[in-house]
């Protein structure tokens, strides 16, 4: 085809593009760590104790050809963020940031000042600042959000397409579903595409249909404050005295665009697309300030009048259309062999926004696989039609009048049909500008490797509003993301396998490998070798006697001294980490493995516990709390390993593991404060990381006769530290595992393996704020000794397009668990992948 070269030309260009969203392969695996984080908020004259808006995200993405027409596709991604975000915003002489002192640093808003009785303003309704000693009135017209903060929270994606392809055209089918502790959505979408004119020009369509269910739980702090009688029966409340509020949404979407090749270095797209919502939209956590004033009231001697201010729930239109159009111009540069990328969209619904995003990057290669992309991007959009930062209503909040008939007073409160329809304060849909700058360093190895490294500065200001006539300088703030990506063509790897099989041939020959929970079981073959691996664990525990005696047991003896108020009821662990090693010796190979996990765990109060005391005391807050779920997530600790070869036979090798792991992973994450309480930190197992430099070494033995596979390993864990940075260490490690696998085909094997472990203790404690109100809260009740059995399945694909590629499962079921008071394992799942070359 005359157009083959220069498509692949133009399709190899727009791989640079940040975060990897565009691929050139039809099978390839990808693995993406990105890290956002907010600056501070301009708080005018409080001093903020909270951290900033902070999100933790990974994103995998595989694509598969089942044949040569058909496709298989699969997308994972998951985000944890915590941190400080207004919640509402107000003049600054309403005072929403209540400072207080915990020592030693000071929290503003830890307890959202969302109500207010003494508030004035002038005869204009104008805010009035008070001066507390003179008593002297004077016009202050400056904005201030008022924050909020959370505790982590996770967000899970997945979604499968499968598509097919005929010579000129395609078709994509795909759904997916999306969780999180008080949103869940699932999604369906069709998509395709047609080409003419030799390919020269494609049309490309699709359409979604997406349903979302809202059930939050609102703020602890600020619900009291909170007018909730707007919402009717979206509210419920729990027997525990929570408030959820709860909705659903629908979502219908469609898409038309057309792609044209204008030569052999330049390409335009155009499409268009429409969005057409119905149902709850509102944000949960986001409040109008509203300040109620009785125009009827006597004017004060300083020409004051007096208000009161309440907070409601916002509430935006229950329907929404929305429109977008892009336009996009692709252009490489012959005598630089680089690429440019333009990129305009214009947005636009009937909520009265009108959005433009002008970006382009600039993708420049330099060299033995090296390149680097520039970007920039500006944001601009105004006001929704409902927007404000804050309303006035001219009415009293309530009113007396006294009946000298009956000598009874009535009090009528404010009349809803005064305010509009449809309010919110968000600060994102206010008008505003937005522009961000970033680099990209993209490095491809042979063989179809590629890592990428990128970063990104953000700035969100009203005066950035194309045309002026933004929001505030208040609402101004920064933001940076960095990002790294490994990326894995797997279609070039089985064109360097149909030359050079010897790694494919190595794996058979020494059977079937070792199960998929084994780490450093084997070396790379020779120098200049490459192995790139992704390994995914699933721990569960839960469960436990739900009986009154065993109850009692653990309020008595558990936390002693102490009583135990909550036992765990359930505790999940997702770790996903990467295997990247390299052999720069035949002797020597090196692995690098960061790991991202997350932790989920729910708690029930104890029988026969103590009362729990009132929630405006530390233990009693921190004893409600524990009535919620809690999850933590983010980056884990980061492994370095060197693996030797100490002795090998055709059938026999000894191998020695000796590596550290780096405490990258937070081991002093805190709870959200409640109740105006600092809660402070969480439960030792939900940390992210040891905290501790910890030493890891491993001896593994292995041997195959025929079809049978064989092999054991010793490995521990010894912390380098006596306490981390939080006061604390967990306890070493020994275990000790052997296994046998049967190779029942070519490819396909399955194993059976025996584990014991020996864990110490805790070790030291938090220093800081925390409340030990169950067994999970003291070292004494960690560690122990524990025996597992393992079942495996192994597979290897021999040729083909995936040919060298592994995968393996395990699951590993307790047999008998430490008898101490600790959370009964349910098991664990390892699943593996890898390809060397």
């Amino acid at each position: 085809m005359v157009v083959t070269n220069p498509l692949k030309l133009l399709t190899v260009a727009a791989l640079a593009l940040p975060l990897t969203t565009i691929y050139a392969s039809d099978e390839e695996a990808t693995f993406q760590y990105g890290h956002y984080e907010d600056g501070a908020r301009n708080l005018i004259n409080a001093q903020s104790g909270f951290k900033p808006i902070q999100v933790d995200s990974i994103q995998t993405n595989t694509k598969l050809k089942l044949s040569d027409r058909v496709r298989l596709a699969f997308n994972y991604t998951q985000d944890t963020w915590s941190g400080a975000t207004p919640i509402t915003t107000a003049p600054l002489a309403f005072s929403g940031n209540r400072q207080r002192i915990i020592a030693p640093k000071i929290l503003s808003g830890a307890s959202p000042y969302l109500n207010n009785n003494n508030i004035f303003v002038d005869k204009n309704f104008n805010p009035l600042q008070q001066d507390s000693k003179t008593g002297e009135f004077t016009k202050n017209l400056q904005l201030v959000h008022t924050l909020s903060t959370a505790s982590p929270e996770t967000r899970k994606q997945g979604d499968l397409r499968f598509g097919y392809d005929w010579d000129e055209a395609s078709l994509d089918i795909g759904a997916g579903t999306s969780a999180e502790n008080d949103y869940n959505s699932s999604f369906g979408n069709i998509g395709g595409r047609l080409d003419f004119n030799q390919k020269l020009t494609s049309v490309n369509f699709g359409t979604s249909y997406t349903t979302s269910d809202t059930e939050a739980m609102l703020d602890h702090d600020a619900v009291p404050y909170i007018e909730k009688s707007t919402f009717g029966t979206r509210v419920k409340s729990l027997p525990n005295g929570v408030k959820l509020l709860i909705g659903s949404k629908q979502d219908w979407s469609g898409s038309l665009g057309v792609t044209q090749v204008l030569n052999k270095s330049t390409l335009v797209e155009g499409s268009v697309s429409y969005t057409a919502s119905n149902g709850y939209m509102s944000n949960p956590y986001k409040t109008m300030a509203v300040l109620f004033v009785d125009p009827a009231q006597k004017i004060g001697k300083n020409g004051q009048l007096n208000g009161s201010m309440l907070a409601f729930l916002e509430q935006r239109p229950e329907e929404r259309q929305q429109w977008t159009e892009n336009l996009r111009y692709v252009q490489h540069i012959d005598a630089l062999d680089a690429a440019l990328h333009f990129d305009y969209r214009f947005y636009h619904d009937d909520w009265g926004i009108q959005a433009h995003t002008i970006s382009s990057d600039w993708i420049q290669p330099l060299g033995d696989g090296w390149s680097i992309t520039p970007r920039v991007r500006y944001y601009s959009q105004n006001a929704a039609n409902f927007y404000s930062p804050y309303l006035v209503s001219k009415q009293a909040v309530s009113k007396s009048i006294y009946n000298p008939e009956t000598d009874k007073t009535t009090t009528t409160k404010y009349d809803p049909k005064l305010l509009p329809q449809n309010y919110s304060s968000d600060y994102r849909l206010s008008g505003y500008g937005a522009l961000s700058g970033g680099l990209t360093v993209t490095k491809k190895f042979a063989k179809g490797l590629e890592l990428q490294a990128g970063a990104e500065y953000y700035t969100h200001a009203g005066s950035l509003k194309l045309g002026g006539g933004g929001e505030g300088n208040y609402s101004d703030f920064d933001g940076y993301l960095v990002n790294a990506a490994l990326k894995v063509d797997l279609a070039a790897l089985s064109i360097a396998n149909s030359t050079h099989n010897e790694h494919a041939n190595h794996v058979h020959h020494h059977g079937a490998g070792a199960p998929a929970g084994i780490m450093f079981d084997h070396v790379l073959p020779k120098a200049g070798d490459f192995m790139v691996g992704y390994r995914y664990q699933y721990a569960d525990q839960a469960g436990g006697s739900m009986d009154s005696d065993d109850d009692k047991n653990v309020v008595n003896n558990a936390c002693a001294p102490n009583k135990c108020y909550v036992t765990p009821q359930e505790m999940s662990m997702n770790m996903h980490m990467l295997d990247l090693m390299y052999a720069p010796t035949d002797w020597l190979t090196l692995m690098l493995m960061p790991q991202f996990m997350d932790m989920h765990m729910t708690m029930r109060p104890l029988d026969g516990a103590p009362e729990t005391p009132s929630m405006t005391t530390p233990l009693g807050a921190a004893i409600i709390h524990a009535g919620h779920e809690h999850t933590t997530g983010g980056v884990g600790d980061t492994g370095m390993y060197a693996l030797f070869n100490l002795f090998k036979t055709d059938a026999q090798q000894i191998n020695l593991s000796l590596g550290m792991t780096a405490p990258t992973g937070d081991a002093a994450i805190q709870l959200r404060d409640t109740h105006r309480v600092d809660l402070g930190f969480i439960h030792y197992g939900m940390q992210l990381g040891s905290g501790t430099w910890d030493f890891k070494p491993a001896v593994t033995y292995t041997a195959n006769i025929e079809d049978w596979s064989f092999g054991a390993q010793l490995n521990g864990t010894k912390r380098m530290e006596s306490y981390n940075k939080a006061g604390f260490a967990f306890g070493d490690i020994f275990q000790a595992t052997a296994w046998g696998s049967y190779s029942w085909t070519n490819w396909l094997a399955t194993s059976v393996r025996g584990v014991y472990t020996l864990e110490g203790a805790l070790r030291g404690a938090y220093r800081g704020v925390y409340h030990q109100i169950g067994s999970m809260d003291y070292g004494r009740n960690y560690g122990g000794q524990f025996f597992d059995v393992g079942f495996g399945i192994n597979a290897t694909m021999p040729s083909g397009s995936l040919q060298g590629n592994r995968l393996g499962f395990e699951w590993l079921q307790p047999i008998q668990d430490n008898d101490t008071y600790q959370l009964p394992r349910n098991g664990a799942l390892s699943a593996t992948w890898s390809y060397a070359f």
